[in-house]
């Protein structure tokens, strides 16, 4: 099982929620457990990948053997959110693009009013461009992820100032 079927398998395990899932094929056996924000793949047969780095602390033990942590990113700070504004969130993990093509305008920018329906930004994931839309009409006071970002499942990319 390579890198590439390990981050598909997790995709869809994300997507259809599943908090744990175990497969054996021939000599390779993986076995990936969420819990919460942090995914950790473990594989016998093979090396070891981490599809979200696990929380800091002493590397857990598998099958008497230890796991190697990737070292930690540091993580900027979450925004603090005013009263009454609504995030709009990633629905999956992906490359964040604020427009349709290299060149083109952003699909919107601060200050921009946008409806219900309207696409905000395109998130790239295992090249499939998926048009994120606004789930709410109002006011956009913030973009939150930079064009070619890697983005992660729940990330906050929009802030918006609903209409009253």
């Amino acid at each position: 099982m390579n890198q590439k079927e390990l981050k598909e398998l997790i995709e869809f395990l994300i997507e259809k929620d599943i908090a744990e899932f175990e497969l054996e094929r021939g000599d390779v056996k993986v076995r990936i457990k969420r819990a919460g924000e942090h995914t950790i793949v473990h594989t016998h047969g093979e090396p070891r990948f981490f599809a979200v780095p696990p929380a800091p602390g002493p590397a857990p033990e598998v099958g008497g053997m230890p796991v190697v942590s990737p070292p930690a990113a540091a993580t900027p700070a979450e925004p603090v959110p005013e009263e009454g504004l609504h995030m709009v969130k990633s629905p999956i993990v992906g490359t964040f693009y604020e427009s349709p093509s290299p060149g083109s305008p952003p699909f919107v920018k601060a200050g921009d009013t946008v409806e219900v329906g309207q696409v905000l930004c395109i998130v790239e994931a295992m090249k499939l461009l998926n048009e994120i839309e606004s789930d709410v009409a109002g006011e956009i006071v913030k973009k939150l992820a930079a064009n070619g970002q890697p983005i992660e499942y729940g990330q906050d990319l929009f802030v918006i100032r609903p209409k009253k």
